[in-house]
Order: structure tokens, then C-alpha cells, then sequence
């Protein structure tokens, strides 16, 4: 059974930093791209970054410049590293695959950017 499991969301001060963090079960992990979106209220779901099998990166143009992807294929994990936080990026961060066209969601994780 595929799972995705977020952690590492928080409330923090703008221009501060979080780290979120995705642990894989389930399923080849190295092979598949991997997502981070992120859904605030009253908003739809947006692609935030990606991050492939040959470690090639991609980011929405919100965040470019502050927030880092990356994996570590051994623990079966996928990090999103968040600085300079605006209130802006308040949101539920969700990890995300895509397997023999079948989307695979974790269960969010919250991040308040707030004074």
C-alpha cells in the first residue's frame, strides 16, 4: 500500500524558514518524480516543486530563489527546504507522485507564516 506521510509544518515568523519533510512506503521511490503543492483557503491546489529521478528540479516562480527540493532516495524521502518565508505561503503543503497515471497524495502538512 503506497503512503505518503508529511511532517515538518509550523507557525513561523516571516522570513523565517521551515523544512518539510516526505517519507515514501510502499513503492519504488527513486524512479517516480516527485511533487510538493501546496492549497491555501479558497484557493486551488498549486505545483510548488518537483524534483525527478535524475535529480533535476523545477519551481513554481512564487518560490524560486527561496525554497530548495530534494530527496534522499535511501530513506525513501523528499525535503522541502522554505526560506524567507512570506504570509503568502501560508498553506497545506502536500507530497505528490504520479504511478501508471494514478496520483498519490500525503495528508498535508500546515504552514503559517505570521507576526
Amino acid at each position: 500500500q503506497v503512503q505518503l506521510v508529511e511532517s515538518g509544518g509550523g507557525l513561523v515568523q516571516p522570513g523565517g524558514s521551515l523544512r518539510l519533510s516526505c517519507a515514501a512506503s510502499g513503492t519504488i521511490f527513486s524512479i517516480y518524480t516527485m511533487n510538493w503543492y501546496r492549497q491555501a483557503p479558497g484557493k486551488q491546489r498549486e505545483l510548488v516543486a518537483s524534483i525527478t529521478s535524475g535529480d533535476s528540479t523545477n519551481y513554481a516562480d512564487s518560490v524560486k530563489g527561496r525554497f530548495t527540493i530534494s530527496r534522499d532516495n535511501a530513506k525513501f524521502r523528499v525535503y522541502l527546504q522554505m526560506n524567507s518565508l512570506k504570509p503568502e505561503d501560508t498553506a497545506v503543503y502536500y507530497c505528490n507522485f504520479r504511478r501508471r497515471s494514478i496520483d498519490y497524495w500525503g495528508q498535508g502538512t500546515q504552514v503559517t507564516v505570521s507576526s
